[in-house]
């Protein structure tokens, strides 16, 4: 392959390689409450509970 097709597909992984090490760094943990996160897990139990009942 000619020598402009390797530099073309070193720019593109480099490219992507850079986009998801920015979106890395730049990504922010949410803070959730301890009301909202209770609120989840029971949310998921009812779920759970009614495949199970599905299931059967």
């Amino acid at each position: 392959m000619p020598w402009y097709i390797w530099l073309l597909i070193a720019l593109v992984l480099g490219s992507v390689v850079a986009g998801l090490l920015r979106l890395r760094n730049t990504a922010d943990k949410m803070p959730i409450s301890k009301e909202k996160l209770e609120l989840m897990r029971k949310h998921n139990e009812e779920m759970e509970e009614a495949e199970r009942k599905e299931e059967e």
